[in-house]
């Protein structure tokens, strides 16, 4: 879902929409600040926050009206503790999480729940193919920084998800849960 009209289409085909779960994914591009290139920087924002605004702004709407509907952003612990030589990464993340934090703070008198699940070191193709999983670099660096001490299973991410799209999740609205193994607290 990258333009508005992709998240129209979308809902105009499914038609009701209840709950919403937003899963955007884009590998970090890591270096230094000062070469962090423009295509970059906006291929990040492109692909991270912008999608999350159309479909958050499409399906809006209709939960207004019946004055029920869950949305859960899938984002990243990355900008709640920061991450050198990530900087880019960090603030299309720290983004989608302010961004969660408005809309459910807007969203909250109209019984529409607005969440995050800000999680690092949660097993996934995307962040942590098998020759990094399989590195013992990597490994002794999760020992040392994950108070786990381990990569956290994507079991975890789902179920987290389950419970804030539930009846049994009313009350919470505009939360950024860290689901990261204590690393970002």
């Amino acid at each position: 879902m990258t333009t508005q009209e992709e998240c129209e289409q979308l809902l105009n085909s499914v038609g009701q929409i209840d709950i919403l779960v937003a899963n955007l994914a884009e590998p970090p591009m890591t270096g230094p600040v000062q070469n962090i290139d423009n295509d970059d920087w906006n291929k990040l924002i492109d692909s991270l926050v912008h999608p999350l605004m159309y479909l958050v702004r499409a399906v809006t709407p209709q939960m207004i009206e019946r004055k029920s509907g869950k949305i859960i952003a899938i984002t990243s612990a990355a900008p709640l503790k920061g991450i050198p030589n990530n900087a880019a990464y960090c603030a299309a993340r720290g983004a989608q999480n302010g961004f969660i934090k408005a809309v459910g703070l807007e969203l909250a008198r109209s019984n529409v729940q607005v969440n995050a699940i800000a999680q690092n070191y949660i097993n996934n193709n995307t962040y942590y193919p098998d020759d990094i999983l399989d590195n013992e670099k990597f490994l002794d660096h999760v020992k040392r920084n994950v108070p786990t001490n381990q990569i956290g299973k994507a079991e975890e991410t789902a179920e987290l998800a389950a419970y804030l799209a539930s009846e049994n999740c009313n009350h919470l609205v505009g939360q950024l849960i860290p689901l990261a193994g204590g690393w970002a607290t």
